[in-house]
């Protein structure tokens, strides 16, 4: 059995058990998050639309951290401009533990 989430902007295909890096959501490690804004369920046939209506997605925070830093740089030729900079994207991985349906 798999379900297909929404949350940070990006859709996610997730079983029971499965570790899911996320965009960073507002709970503490060890809390439980729900996900109700479910796509899609399978159990051998596929649900969609008013047949997961009233779906959900629980699972447990197990860590919060950041991502591998990726470097930014800009360059002009010619012109002397250069100008580097760098970014890690805050992430939350959650344990997913039971899919509603």
């Amino acid at each position: 059995m798999y379900a297909i989430i929404a949350t940070g902007g990006k859709q996610y295909k997730v079983s029971e058990g499965d570790v899911v890096r996320v965009e960073k959501l507002d709970v503490e490690a060890g809390n439980t998050v729900t996900f109700d804004q479910v796509l899609a369920v399978s159990d051998n046939s596929l649900k969609v639309g008013s047949d997961v209506a009233n779906a959900t997605v629980t699972g447990t925070v197990t860590n919060q951290g950041k991502a591998k830093k990726v470097i930014v740089y800009k360059y002009k030729r010619k012109s002397g401009y250069h100008k580097k900079n760098g970014h890690r994207q805050a992430y939350t991985e959650v344990k997913i533990d039971k899919i509603n349906a």
